[in-house]
């Protein structure tokens, strides 16, 4: 097994925790925010799919609303690496939720795609999720 590295980051979420959480943790929701098919079982030790299968993993840890940690790989991955640990904690701020992710034991050599994908493909579409969703809830 080769060397691995420890990504952090944090994003604030136009929305409280709970729906930060249910749209992480929710096939559908996920699906939606992402624009492609996921398949979640949100249970500990459930398992999950993402992105067409370019994603998989099982879930180790589940507070709802607070946080969620699973073992997570991507088919980036090398054959002989170990499983990655995610773990993202969710905190009530003025403007939403802050988001706080620890991905753990993530390849160094895939791991600037890795860093790039939770902002191009997860944090950023996130918010513009929740932006918009307020968006067509204030038109009501």
């Amino acid at each position: 097994m080769g060397k691995t590295i420890t990504i952090e980051d944090s994003v604030i979420i136009p929305a409280n925790q709970m729906d930060v959480f249910n749209a992480y943790v929710d096939s559908t929701l996920h699906s939606e925010f992402t624009g492609s098919e996921a398949s979640i079982d949100p249970k500990v030790g459930g398992k999950f799919e993402a992105w067409d299968g370019y994603i998989t993993g099982k879930f180790l840890e589940l507070d709802p609303g607070k946080k969620i940690v699973q073992e997570w790989v991507s088919t980036d991955f090398p054959r002989d690496a170990a499983p990655s640990r995610l773990e993202i904690s969710l905190r009530a701020r003025k403007a939403g939720t802050e988001l706080k992710m620890i991905h753990s034991g993530v390849p160094e050599e895939i791991a600037d795609g890795i860093r790039e994908g939770w902002q191009d493909y997860y944090w950023k579409p996130l918010v513009e999720y929740f932006k918009s969703r307020r968006t067509i809830s204030s038109k009501k």
